[in-house]
């Protein structure tokens, strides 16, 4: 198995969403962003294990060592064996890989945040420097574009973490800021129990709205001219927001069940996404 069939079993195998944005890029960025994803789960799926933090915290700084190996030429792992050509083309920056490793180990050492701000520091580590690299593989012209990618990156782990918030509870970790909880009248215990009360809904729908605003917030900061080269984003953003969008339309039971978009319609997304960025993109070059 070649390096960039490594990066492509483990990305398929991985079920996500981000999958089916990647079809639609030429050969050189798909394999660039899918040795990327690749090496976000290869560092998630050690924070995620079951496994001692202290050996966790061995096996990431193992990845610490081997993203220094690549930078310095000698690359020894199928994911950064096949990020040696993304790193070429595209002029990706070793410390975005390495902030990404930060957020990893934050979720060895703080299980709670006290406030959004602490959250919104752990989102940008794991997605919002994501967003960053990725943006630079799809290609821009104006610097803009990067603000666009890091608010996006919050915007999808915002609905990464509504979605996913009785299975974090199973490996006891709370994203909902402790401060937001109190604020609405929610105790952790309630969460953990899987106690679906009226507070809670509130609590549960704030932060859907803050999810809606950061994908607003996102999309007015696109500039036009990069919209169509950024649309692998638009996509994954069309299908995450879709998620959210189901959420509601259950009532927000995210105690009860996770919300899983059928493979099928994520495809028939991307698709009508894909359609919607060239339409924009062929009236933006006749203007």
């Amino acid at each position: 198995m070649t390096p960039e069939e490594y990066c492509q079993d483990k990305t398929a195998k991985s079920g996500s969403s981000f999958y089916y944005s990647f079809l639609f890029l030429p050969k050189t960025k798909r394999l660039a962003i899918t040795a990327l994803y690749a090496f976000c789960r290869e560092v998630d799926d050690i924070a995620d294990a079951e496994m001692d933090n202290n050996v966790k915290r061995v096996k990431l700084e193992w990845w610490r060592a081997e993203i220094e190996s690549l930078f310095a030429g000698s690359a020894n792992h199928p994911v950064t064996q096949a990020l040696v050509a993304a790193i070429y083309n595209f002029k990706l920056d070793k410390k975005y890989f390495l902030e990404i490793i930060d957020g990893m180990e934050m979720d060895l050492e703080k299980v709670r945040f006290d406030n959004f701000e602490e959250l919104n520091l752990y989102c940008y580590r794991v997605a919002g420097v994501v967003g960053l690299l990725s943006a630079s593989i799809f290609g821009y012209k104006d610097p803009q574009t990067l603000e666009y990618a890091k608010k996006l990156g919050l915007a999808l782990q915002l609905t990464n973490i509504i979605r996913d918030v009785y299975e974090d509870s199973l490996r006891n970790r709370l994203y909902l800021p402790l401060d937001e909880l109190k604020k609405f009248g929610v105790t952790e215990k309630q969460i953990f129990n899987r106690e679906n009360t009226e507070s809670f809904h509130k609590l549960i729908s704030f932060h859907a709205d803050r999810a809606h605003q950061c994908y607003r917030d996102a999309f007015d900061t696109l500039p036009l001219q990069d919209r169509y080269n950024q649309k692998t984003g638009t996509i994954m953003a069309a299908i995450y927001e879709n998620t959210l969008n189901e959420m509601e339309s259950d009532q927000l039971q995210v105690l009860k069940h996770k919300v899983v978009i059928p493979q099928l319609r994520k495809i028939t997304i991307a698709l009508k996404t894909l359609f919607k960025e060239w339409w924009s993109y062929r009236k933006y070059k006749t203007v």
